[in-house]
């Protein structure tokens, strides 16, 4: 099935009695500002060239407008967002896009064609981690100018290195790190030839529906509405994040009226809330993965038996329905259910004697010990407390080792663990957004420009990559779903990545809330209806 651009939040049916009752409210957030609460602490920079985790995106996503807006009712007919129109041409490789007339950035500048190339070029020469993105059309340095041109101040010309799935070309443009930043701004902030990077990690230089006033990290993040924006002036008029991570103190806050909306609850606090006079508890279906990261720099890890093993050395079904019930759904393949391809089944369940007799085939008998680097928010900690103890069951001992989001990303990008357990969520509505993820490592050198999920656990696969590939060329929706169930089926066989759930967001609002939903991406939570 597919999901739906926007979802409408349905209440979430808990079976439980609430657990208090509601605190004296303390002062409500002023009129026209609505407060959120939510965990920051992936949020590292919100330049679009360099931010790659969920809130950076979000936030993105309401400052800036991108070339294309995905469309999840049909992935294969995205629509324009800069971008007005466009043809194909040169056997498939060129496409020329006319940009949207009327558009202005928050400077009061028009957005132009300039803009547009200027953005996709910084991108590819600032070389961060979402670059890959883009840089999988075959883009580099030195045939930027060539291959990304402006026609003139209303159209640009993109040549890629080969004719690829039209949807896939448009689905790509439509990811946030296309959004189209002021030429003209960036440069006026530019610090030893870093097209203004330094800057825009803390400044906007967008046309969308919000502007930054302020990020202070650790504390809040605060946006205002852009009353004339071309879209129509947002609902409310100042949107404030803030940076709360304990979902215990989140559901306080909320029941204090302290704030608006809480985004980080899990399902203790939900069943708390259930019965609270003037609050309304959410759910709504997510694209995110949650999944285990081996290294393959760890001998024992790079055992085929060993990654096997630790497959059944987990009770998906069990946290699903205790520290995840409402929050996520047992999912074992790296395409989320919502895109096309997707496989459904879980061929994987908690068997400690089946993987004791892999081990024992491994050498490894007597198990072995092994670290598993974790964020340090409570769902995190809970989900590998538990890993924790069924793998314990087969002599498989694990040391957790917490740290804000920042850190852990950090010594993932760096390939210095030894298990990841994290989130992923596509970039793209289009499956290969994933599969270049999971099953595409083009170069698994230290120095690699493609730093896919599978080069961060130092997995050579030269044949997979090879079916990625082809996958990306097929033009036929059919046969290229086909593709795609095979590649996910390889992974789910044998690769170092163990995937456990797909996530649900649990959220609740106090009474009188409107307009807020949560995209299948966090690309598409945008905060122009909010209403209180």
């Amino acid at each position: 099935m597919r999901y739906s651009q926007r979802f409408i939040l349905l209440p979430l049916l808990a079976a439980a009695v609430a657990a208090a009752s509601v605190a004296p409210a303390a002062a409500e957030a002023p009129r026209g500002v609505f407060v959120m609460a939510k965990a920051l602490d992936d949020l590292i920079s919100l330049d679009p060239a360099e931010a790659f985790e969920f809130s950076g995106v979000e936030v993105i996503a309401n400052l800036y407008e991108r070339l294309f807006d995905g469309n999840p009712a049909d992935p294969a007919a995205p629509a324009g967002g800069v971008v007005e129109s466009w043809e194909v041409g040169g056997g498939g490789r060129e496409f020329t896009f006319a940009i949207r007339r009327g558009l202005v950035f928050h400077s009061g500048n028009p957005v132009t064609a300039d803009d547009a190339v200027f953005s996709i070029r910084r991108v590819i020469r600032l070389n961060k981690t979402p670059a890959f993105i883009l840089t999988q059309f075959g883009l580099d340095p030195e045939n930027l100018d060539a291959r990304v041109r402006a026609l003139d101040g209303h159209r640009f010309r993109l040549t890629l290195d080969r004719a690829y799935a039209p949807a896939l070309v448009l689905n790509v443009l439509s990811a946030a790190v296309t959004s189209v930043v002021e030429r003209a701004a960036a440069l006026a902030h530019e610090r030893d030839g870093d097209l203004g990077h330094r800057w825009l990690r803390t400044h906007d230089a967008g046309s969308g529906a919000f502007r930054l006033v302020v990020w202070n990290p650790g504390e809040h993040l605060i946006l205002d509405a852009v009353p004339d924006h071309h879209g129509g002036a947002p609902a409310i008029r100042r949107v404030v994040i803030r940076d709360i991570r304990e979902p215990a103190t989140q559901r306080v806050m909320l029941m204090r009226g302290d704030i608006d909306l809480a985004r980080n609850l899990g399902p203790d606090q939900i069943v708390a809330l259930a019965g609270a006079e003037g609050i309304a508890t959410f759910s709504a279906p997510q694209a995110r993965l949650f999944y285990l990261g081996l290294n393959q720099a760890n001998p024992i890890l790079a055992r085929p038996e060993v990654r096997r093993a630790l497959r059944y050395l987990i009770d998906y079904r069990g946290m699903a329905r205790t520290v995840l019930a409402g929050r996520a759904q047992v999912h074992q393949a790296f395409l989320p259910i919502g895109f096309p391809g997707a496989l459904e089944e879980v061929p994987f369940a908690l068997d400690p004697a089946r993987a004791r007799a892999l081990l024992v085939d491994a050498g490894l008998g007597d198990g072995f010990a092994v670290t598993m680097d974790t964020r340090s928010d409570p769902l995190a900690l809970q989900i590998a407390q538990a890993i924790q103890a069924t793998m314990a069951q087969a002599g498989v001992r694990i040391e957790i080792l917490p740290g804000d989001g920042k850190q852990v990303l950090t010594r993932y990008r760096a390939r210095r663990h030894d298990i990841f357990i994290g989130q992923w969520g596509p970039d793209y509505l289009d499956p290969h957004t994933n599969a270049a993820a999971f099953a595409r490592n083009p170069d698994n050198g230290s120095d690699s420009a493609d730093k896919t999920l599978a080069w961060r656990n130092g997995w050579a696969i030269p044949e997979l990559t090879e079916m990625a590939d082809a996958a990306v060329l097929e033009r036929d929706p059919i046969r290229r779903a086909a593709r795609y169930r095979v590649l996910q089926r390889r992974i789910q066989e044998d690769s170092p990545f163990v995937i456990l759930f797909q996530e649900k967001a649990l959220i609740a609002a106090r009474d009188g809330v409107k307009g807020f939903s949560v995209g299948l991406m966090s690309d598409r939570t945008l905060y122009r209806d909010l209403s209180k």
